[in-house]
């Protein structure tokens, strides 16, 4: 079976079941630096049930639309923020999770200034940049133990642009 999904823009009230969107709309939360930066604070719900919060750095390969999606992912001991080195673009895929098993696959595309986080065991695609250089600053849990589960549809969706 083979089921299209149509991307649809990223917005904080459709993205909220899965994570965050983290954006610097509107005017800032506080000025600092003697009013000179706005600060748009507290952006995204870290969670870690152990380890650390870490900062690294992944560079993805750009992808195209239509794109087939056979596999998710989820972390369970932690959450994870993507935020975009470059004013490009991404493929974001969500999906819900029924007893354990991920359904109802959503595909949004982000635009410039938007970088998102999952929460704790959200099934979710892979890091999928839409235009180079596809660089991405990662906060994510750093620790012992699984943190990584995959899942592999039996369904083809094919994610249309």
């Amino acid at each position: 079976m083979t089921v299209h999904l149509k991307t649809q823009p990223l917005t904080a009230e459709a993205f909220a079941p899965y994570g965050d969107v983290m954006t610097a709309d509107g005017p800032p939360d506080k000025l600092i630096n003697q009013g000179r930066c706005g600060r748009y604070h507290d952006r995204a719900q870290l969670d870690f049930s152990d380890g650390k919060a870490g900062i690294s750095i992944f560079h993805g390969e750009k992808e195209t639309l239509p794109l087939t999606l056979r596999m998710v992912e989820r972390h369970p001991m932690g959450s994870q923020a993507f935020i975009p080195m470059s004013d490009d673009p991404f493929l974001v895929v969500v999906a819900k999770d029924d007893a354990g098993t991920p359904v109802d696959p959503q595909a949004f595309i982000t635009r410039s200034g938007q970088a998102i986080n999952f929460h704790k065991g959200t099934w979710h695609g892979v890091l999928t940049p839409l235009a180079e250089p596809g660089l991405f600053a990662v906060v994510d849990r750093i620790g012992a133990g699984a943190n990584l589960e995959e899942h592999w549809f039996d369904t083809v969706y094919i994610i249309d642009g």
